[in-house]
């Protein structure tokens, strides 16, 4: 790590000589700023789409519950909910219907984090938190809140999320994001809501307050946003909410979970409105006011739609160079405009999309209870598409929804546990598995006889603890289904020599167990 900053010093050094050489010559002119191009007709004509396009989209998906949100030139200019708000019941969604918004919390807590500070450059303050720590000592000591805001402190990609399906706390998770492995500081992108989490809790902290109060306080309250929190007890107490939803393998929608996900509130546990984030982007597109009032420092908020890391390089089918911002994805496009985005998505059921203009002064926000198939995406595209060509010019929702079905497959493993090999070896007695084992990361496992008297062991993880039915493949290798928003199917149980490691656990290498 030392050396790595010892050559981005060296090559800042060079730059900088290489620059001085060069300064005899005439420096070229600025490109011109680029101008609004979308123009009030050309939005009518995008709203008038928008009312078709969302019911033609639940009714191809199936998805129960849809509510959106459009604000131009500080107006809201739609709003309107669709659907129901549970399958099987009669509750209808409408725009005060509350929603998980599930990582449509980023750009909210980066929102409020603006707000508490004085000047920009507090963006920089180092995150310092009792209880947490990253693997480099230098890096704990100079890691701040932007850094953990744009996912450049090096941790692996959601980096704790794991730990919060097995049911750890908030407390316990931050505790052990130091076991993780970094990638180098500042120059690796990698998706972490708890490095996030981490961050905006130290800034709660420093105010000697909560995260929920300081939420509160800061942008919720000021901006007239009444149904928005960021504690899943306020979500799940509205009379008016919108359940979380899973597909069926019949094609039909149930809400078959439940998605608590306090422990990365600032990350991922925000429940909110239409007409709450329609306040909330009159905001973004006016640079901190509302209403004639400041709420955020201009130039706080400013800083949170500045590109920090590239996150993306050019990949079809969208062929757009991304980055990350503070809490928001950033791009231009090929009019030098910028354009910010963010998807939120949760498996066990909610699916969601924020998507600004700020040239234009145009923006949507579309809530769903239904996990993601690329409703929500497809929505805020084909909307935005529709402005600025006068009609789409791609189908965004089966192209959405194919991005989805290969991230869902992500993970999975390569070996099918539910088939075993011709010619499986037997495994041992039930005696040679049973026990206790420890892992530093993921804490103690269990596995026991069942007492059935028809055989078979069963894996207990976690602090309630969650039991696992254990399924024999070859010799000394079982399998589980996994369960929690990050599941992928079956997983393999390898025991060998006084250990066993669970494969999906072992991504970053800390999945082994040892037998005590």
């Amino acid at each position: 790590m030392r050396t790595l900053r010892m050559l981005g010093a060296a090559g800042a050094a060079v730059a900088f000589t290489a620059t001085g050489v060069a300064g005899a010559a005439a420096a070229p002119s600025p490109p011109p700023a680029p101008k609004p191009q979308i123009t009030d007709a050309e939005v009518d004509t995008a709203l008038a789409r928008l009312t078709g396009f969302v019911t033609d989209a639940m009714r191809s998906t199936g998805v129960p519950g849809v509510s959106v949100a459009v604000v131009h030139d500080d107006k809201v200019v739609y709003l309107k909910g669709f659907g129901v708000r549970r399958t099987g019941e009669s509750g209808k969604v409408g725009p005060d219907t509350v929603f998980q918004i599930a990582s449509l919390s980023k750009p909210i807590s980066s929102t409020v984090v603006a707000g508490t500070l004085k000047d920009p450059a507090e963006w920089e303050h180092r995150t310092e938190l009792p209880g947490f720590a990253l693997k480099d000592p230098w890096v704990t000591d100079h890691v701040t809140t932007a850094d953990l805001f744009s996912h450049r402190s090096g941790l692996p990609d959601h980096a704790g999320d794991l730990l919060e399906d097995l049911g750890y706390d908030q407390s316990y998770i931050l505790d052990h994001l130091r076991l993780e492995p970094l990638a180098p500081f500042r120059v690796s992108y990698a998706y972490t809501n708890f490095g996030l989490t981490a961050a905006a809790e130290a800034v709660a902290r420093r105010h000697g307050t909560s995260w929920q109060k300081l939420a509160d306080d800061t942008l919720f309250k000021p901006a007239g946003m009444t149904r928005t929190s960021t504690e899943f007890s306020a979500f799940a107490n509205a009379p008016d909410h919108a359940a979380t939803h899973v597909k069926n393998p019949d094609g039909t929608w149930s809400p078959r979970y439940v998605r608590d996900p306090d422990a990365q509130a600032p990350a991922g546990g925000v429940s909110s409105t239409a007409t709450d984030m329609a306040r909330w982007l009159r905001l973004q597109l006016a640079g901190g006011t509302l209403d004639g009032k400041r709420i955020v420092p201009a130039d706080t908020l400013a800083t949170t739609h500045l590109p920090q890391i590239l996150s993306q390089a050019p990949t079809p089918p969208l062929n757009h160079t991304g980055f990350y911002g503070l809490g928001w994805n950033v791009s231009y496009d090929e009019a030098g405009r910028l354009r910010l985005s963010h998807t939120g998505a949760f498996e066990l059921g909610a699916n969601t999309n924020v998507t600004m203009l700020p040239l234009e002064q145009l923006g949507i926000v579309v809530l769903t209870n239904g996990a993601p198939v690329g409703v929500a995406d497809a929505i805020a595209q084909d909307f935005f598409d529709t402005a600025e060509h006068g009609k789409p010019t791609t189908e965004w929702l089966p192209l959405f929804a194919e991005l989805y079905a290969q991230a869902l497959d992500t993970g999975r493993s390569t070996t099918d546990y539910a088939h075993p090999p011709a010619g499986a070896k037997p495994a041992r007695a039930d005696s040679a598995y049973t026990g206790t084992y420890d892992n530093p990361y993921y804490g103690k496992l269990t596995v026991t006889a069942n007492s059935s008297g028809n055989g078979g062991l069963t894996l207990s993880l976690g602090p309630k603890p969650m039991r696992f039915p254990l399924t024999h493949y070859d010799g000394d290798t079982f399998s589980y289904v996994t369960a929690g928003e990050n599941a992928v199917g079956r997983t393999g149980v390898v025991f060998k020599d006084g250990t066993v490691r669970i494969e999906y656990l072992d991504a970053t290498h800390l999945g082994t167990f040892t037998k005590q």
